[in-house]
């Protein structure tokens, strides 16, 4: 089970003022369960671990296998929540260099639809030439560009590598249930599809089919992460006393360090299979809270390489900072430093222990110089990097991703912000239905 460690927060706030907002932490979260508070038309993924059923997991299964018996490759369109907990589950659980290796145990995953890059797109497209590949398009709507762009080069070219019969056959789509380019698509060429829920916002839909399916063909276990985030639901439940609720507490504790002037949050991993996951939590906390000029800004490092770049700006430089660190007890594999006669290096001194012993020393060495150089730190704990404790850790940042914003005062889950570019770029690229903002933006430039 997933720990909270607040202590070394406590030189600059007090447990008392973090146990002050119980009050608060509690009308949140009887906002969520109730429906009652800003946002109430997406919260389907509050209950939706434990809402899964076998049946379910069960189709997702199969369409993943029809996948990983026809394809090499697997390419997953989508941007934002639509593929970002897709990749922080399956890089967390990936060997890092199976993708290299000539024999495969499952299709490699590849990404498209999350940038507007020709030359990444021209590579990819190269790159998939020879292979045998599908595609998983996902997208509510069917029409956002990024997405909508790279499925219509996918959606060509596969059709023209393996013919139509087969390409209905390793094209999936994850979409509306009724309405959307994307769903008219789907049910006219004869797609399996996916729902996403009307209910569960892009950032929160990782245990909806969203993120599922691509876990699935990757080869992991979804029973089992669903498993740790139907522990976590509970862990973090209403009913759960504050004190012992890990999602209750961190909630608190970071509106806290805010109001004290820490205005940015490092997510901070020592393992770099980490990176995605942080990614991911960068999006959700980032596009839930940051509005009506308010909100902590998400950033994150992976330490101990980025110790070596930034390790001297969180040391030394402005105190507007606090880090809240994802610490993984276990190692899947073991790894000892060996002895060397020579010793030219001086690092005999290490011989016989393993790497990771190195590796927490590194953090409790970097977690103790921060705090004395003024960056209050929190400590998350995690069993292992296995899909239970994946499972576990997305459905704690989720819950008490809303329960922040609750305490905040935003609406945890709408994103008006994001509108904002797109409607600048449609007018740029003369889209059919912008005339006036495209007249308008051209007598700006």
């Amino acid at each position: 089970m997933i720990s909270l460690n607040i202590e070394k927060t406590l030189g600059f706030i007090s447990k008392e003022n973090v146990f002050a907002y119980e009050a608060q932490v509690k009308a949140a979260q009887e906002a969520l369960e109730n429906g009652t508070g800003k946002g109430n038309d997406f919260l389907g993924w509050l209950h939706l671990p434990s809402s899964i059923t076998k049946e379910h997991l069960a189709d997702l299964k199969a369409t993943a296998q029809t996948l990983r018996d026809n394809c090499e490759v697997v390419v997953v369109a989508g941007i934002g929540g639509s593929y970002l907990g897709a990749r922080a589950v399956i890089e967390a659980l990936s060997n890092s260099f199976t993708w290299l290796q000539d024999k495969k145990t499952a299709p490699v995953i590849l990404y498209a639809g999350h940038n507007i890059g020709e030359d990444y797109l021209y590579e990819l497209t190269e790159y998939l030439k020879d292979k045998k590949f599908g595609v998983i398009n996902i997208s509510k709507s069917g029409t956002t560009t990024e997405t909508a762009l790279a499925f219509r080069l996918l959606k060509k070219q596969c059709e023209d590598q393996r013919g139509k019969d087969m390409a209905k056959k390793v094209i999936v789509a994850i979409t509306d249930a009724k309405k959307g380019a994307a769903r008219v698509t789907a049910d006219k060429e004869g797609y399996k599809s996916f729902i996403i829920p009307d209910n569960v916002g892009g950032r929160f839909s990782v245990l909806t089919p969203v993120g599922l399916l691509p876990i699935a063909i990757a080869g992991f276990d979804i029973e089992k992460l669903v498993a740790g985030a139907v522990a976590m639901e509970k862990a973090c439940g209403k009913d759960v006393p504050f004190a012992e609720n890990p999602a209750a507490i961190y909630a608190a504790t970071r509106n806290e360090l805010y109001k004290n002037g820490k205005k940015i949050e490092i997510l901070v991993n020592y393992n770099p299979k980490l990176h995605y996951v942080s990614e991911w939590w960068k999006q959700l906390y980032g596009e839930s809270e940051g509005k009506e000029n308010k909100g902590i800004f998400p950033a994150a490092v992976d330490f101990s390489t980025d110790l070596h770049s930034m390790g001297q700006w969180i040391q030394e430089g402005e105190r507007t900072i606090y880090e809240t660190v994802i610490s993984v007890e276990k190692t899947q594999y073991s790894l000892q430093v060996p002895s060397d006669e020579a010793n030219l290096d001086g690092l005999n001194f290490l011989a016989g222990k393993h790497v990771d012993e190195v590796n927490k020393m590194a953090e409790l060495g970097t977690q103790l110089a921060h705090v004395d150089g003024g960056v209050p730190n929190m400590r998350i704990v995690i069993p292992a990097l296995n899909e239970e404790s994946i499972g576990g850790l997305l459905y704690f940042f989720e819950i008490a991703c809303g329960i922040s914003g609750y305490i905040l005062g935003v609406n945890p889950f709408n994103q008006p912000g994001v509108e904002a570019y797109k409607k600048n770029m449609f007018a740029l690229l003369n889209k059919p239905g912008y005339e006036e903002e495209s007249k308008a933006i051209q007598a700006r430039l």
